[in-house]
């Protein structure tokens, strides 16, 4: 079915040269007929130098049977986070579409975008994922109770050891304890039930999180302020919003703490234009908070960068890998949606988290000022 609009109706040209998305119209053959201005900055090259060439000769995909599913001009096609290159560039992670112009055999239309426009902001995790963070809710209570009798037993078996040997038995109190202190984090990652959101001055969380992280990091490690005094309240748990803080600050800390002048920078802004859909909602909800914390380190391996969020997944030599999961499950529990990535050139990791405006504008109970005296 095809809606037909009034005759004041903008062109479906002009529609394409809008989107944000990168858009492709390809001819019989996959050949480029023509491109938007979005298609133009991904690809890196004009409309009239795109014209006539073969898809394959612009955009190399990394899943060899993409391009021999994408010849039948009759499917419609949908594939996220593919390893693409562009000309001579390294590879990146793309999400893509691509669908039949109805009514001209043969011709279909492309569109490229970002994994961090789509994916961060997808309205719910995978199956796979929610299945992982749902074990340790079954298994705890099973866990937890052999667990304490071992620490019971390595108490009292302490107790009538000599002082020489008493300390194996020390230690394997304090490895229970560790795993019972994991045990307790898998649990966080699994409660469906969300802490409760209210209006809260963004800046005051912020700050409150940075006089926590600076008391105990590197007196070396600079950290920097970018703030935009004119945001309105987040919509936001303070206690939720205060953890994925610290943990985001304490990271960035300890990643640049090496460099020479090691250097973490806070910044807020107002970005339009995000926003979250999800089935469940009638309307997207805007996220047009964004709050970036960067640092000059080393960056995060590539082996494991797209899947950072991901539990049990970690670049540290001695971390168990879920601080960033229990920070993503904290901002989604919020609405928010958080996002990372690596400018190689100037040495930058960002961690954005993207919130939405307080609903109900309330009188905060703090203010910048009265934290900073």
């Amino acid at each position: 079915m095809i809606l037909a609009g009034g005759n004041d109706a903008p062109e479906a040209a002009r529609l394409i040269a809008s989107m944000s998305q990168a858009v492709i119209v390809l001819r019989p053959g996959l050949r480029i007929s023509s491109v938007n201005a979005a298609a133009e900055q991904l690809l890196g090259q004009g409309a009239r130098r795109l014209s006539g060439k073969t898809l394959s000769a612009v955009v190399e995909f990394g899943e060899s049977r993409l391009m021999d599913m994408m010849a039948d001009s009759d499917v419609q096609i949908s594939a996220r986070d593919i390893a693409t290159r562009i000309g001579k560039s390294d590879a990146a992670r793309l999400n893509l579409a691509i669908a039949p112009v109805i009514g001209h055999p043969g011709w279909q239309i492309l569109t490229l975008t970002a994994p961090t426009e789509l994916d961060g902001l997808e309205g719910t995790a995978t199956e796979r994922e929610d299945n992982t963070l749902r074990a340790p809710e079954v298994l705890a209570h099973e866990i937890k109770n052999p667990l304490a009798g071992i620490r019971g037993a390595a108490q009292l078996l302490a107790r009538k050891l000599r002082a020489k040997d008493r300390s194996l038995a020390e230690l394997i109190a304090d490895e229970v304890d560790r795993i019972a202190q994991l045990i307790d984090q898998m649990q966080s990652l699994s409660r469906r039930t969300r802490q409760p959101a209210r209006p809260l001055n963004l800046h005051v969380a912020v700050r409150r999180a940075l006089a926590v992280v600076q008391a105990s990091a590197a007196d070396q490690v600079r950290i920097v302020e970018e703030f935009d005094p004119s945001l309105p309240e987040v919509m936001a748990n303070n206690d939720a919003l205060m953890q994925v803080l610290i943990n985001l600050l304490t990271n960035a800390s300890e990643a640049c703490s090496a460099m020479p002048r090691p250097r973490v920078t806070v910044r807020t802004r107002f970005a339009s234009g995000i926003a979250l859909h999800s089935q469940t909602r009638l309307s997207p909800l805007r996220l047009p908070i964004e709050i970036t914390v960067s640092d000059n380190g080393p960056g995060i391996d590539p082996a494991v960068r797209e899947h950072i969020f991901e539990p049990f997944v970690t670049s540290k030599k001695t971390g168990q890998g879920l601080g960033l999961a229990l920070v993503r499950k904290l901002v989604r529990d919020m609405d928010g949606r958080i996002s990372h990535d690596r400018d190689e050139n100037a040495g930058i990791t960002s961690f954005r988290i993207h919130l939405p405006v307080a609903e109900v504008s309330a009188a905060p109970t703090d203010t910048i000022k009265e934290i900073q005296s």
